[in-house]
């Protein structure tokens, strides 16, 4: 049976917009925005010019062999500085909600502020291409007081070994609709899908690289073991096991997670969790474009390889297109639903500034008919 049709979901604005001045200000943001010729090429001329001196190598290993302290020490000091709403998530992936309840039709979740991304506030602190996730600054969560619980690596790791071996018994077993977030972070997108979609038979799964981030979600006051199992997880890491066994899962969201992984290790990262779905399941993916923003203010020395980079907190981001994301997923085995360039030009009117971000969203969804 044939993928559907690939139907971009936009609201562009009249092109006129952007070339007068005296009404560009008087918005916060403009979906689908058209580049031109110079303005392209000034994007590839900024690029070529901060990745001609590449990072040594002997450095570049440092930053993999520490990505996860890294990673850890980022949500160590933004744990309490979340406060970006994704208010875009189920107009975007109405796949996260499909039962969705009325009442929440609109942008903003009960419980999350519902400041958008027309707050770009956040934006510019994006020096040195300085950003992460969207802006680095995602939902203010309520952590309750008292001694957490510590997710180590050791403990999770066995842990979930030992429930990957016990057969038809594991976490959300029972349930009829089953959601991975892969990179989960704090929650900001796991809290907003369990407080939105009220199907009795849901059941999330959220995993982190970061056992910190983990340890966010755990002991955030909306967490319910009866509807949501967090949990630490290499995805590098091809021995490290997942608590659900293969096509289990109908939906795998990856939200500016891939582009933090070493590039040579994505198509076995892509590759493994396709195995996950079930036949008719879907990938979701929303994450940073070539010629982004957040690509374009890195400056020299802290290119790692094309269009790969480090930033100055020793995280790691890399800018897609949309050919390198369809060559891994159909690699994979899976077949195309949506593959979109999201152009957006966001405007800080307090500064009289223009910022052009580059996002790409993708759906592959496992074929129906069995694998060969």
């Amino acid at each position: 049976m044939a993928a559907p049709r690939e139907t971009p979901e936009r609201r562009p604005f009249g092109r006129r917009f952007l070339t007068d001045p005296a009404r560009l200000f008087q918005h916060n943001a403009w979906d689908n925005v058209e580049w031109s010729e110079e303005q392209e090429a000034s994007a590839r001329s900024k690029v070529q010019e901060n990745s001609s001196q590449l990072l040594p190598q002997d450095k570049q290993e440092e930053y993999e062999v520490n990505a996860k302290r890294y990673w850890d020490d980022f949500y160590k000091i933004h744990e309490n500085g979340f406060f970006k709403d994704r208010h875009w998530l189920f107009t975007e992936f109405p796949e996260l909600a499909p039962n969705r309840n009325p009442k929440h039709n609109g942008d903003s979740v009960p419980g999350y502020g519902n400041k958008g991304e027309s707050n770009t506030g956040g934006l510019g602190s994006c020096e040195n291409g300085h950003c992460s996730l969207e802006t680095r600054a995602e939902n203010q969560l309520n952590l309750p007081k008292g001694t957490p619980e510590i997710c180590t690596e050791e403990g999770a790791a066995q842990k979930d070994t030992e429930l990957s071996q016990s057969g038809g018994d594991y976490p959300g077993s029972s349930a009829s609709y089953r959601i991975l977030e892969v990179g989960c972070g704090a929650g900001n997108t796991v809290f907003p899908i369990l407080q939105t979609n009220n199907d009795p038979g849901l059941f999330v799964y959220c995993c982190d690289f970061s056992t910190t981030a983990v340890d966010l979600v755990q002991n955030n006051a909306e967490y319910d073991t009866s509807r949501c199992y967090a949990f630490f997880h290499d995805l590098c890491n091809d021995q490290s096991p997942f608590p659900m066994p293969d096509e289990s899962l109908d939906v795998v969201i990856l939200i500016f997670v891939l582009s933090a992984i070493l590039p040579e290790k994505m198509q076995g990262v892509v590759t493994r969790l396709s195995h996950l779905l079930k036949p008719g399941g879907m990938i979701l993916l929303r994450d940073y474009g070539r010629y982004d923003l957040a690509q374009l203010r890195f400056k020299k020395g802290q290119c790692l390889s094309d269009n790969f980079y480090v930033r100055g907190d020793g995280t790691r981001v890399y800018f897609f297109t949309q050919d390198e994301l369809d060559d891994l997923f159909t690699t994979a085995g899976l077949e195309k639903i949506q593959n979109l360039v999201d152009r957006r030009l966001q405007v800080n009117r307090g500064k009289q500034m223009m910022m052009y971000r580059v996002w790409i969203q993708c759906k592959y969804c496992r074929p129906a008919a069995p694998w060969p």
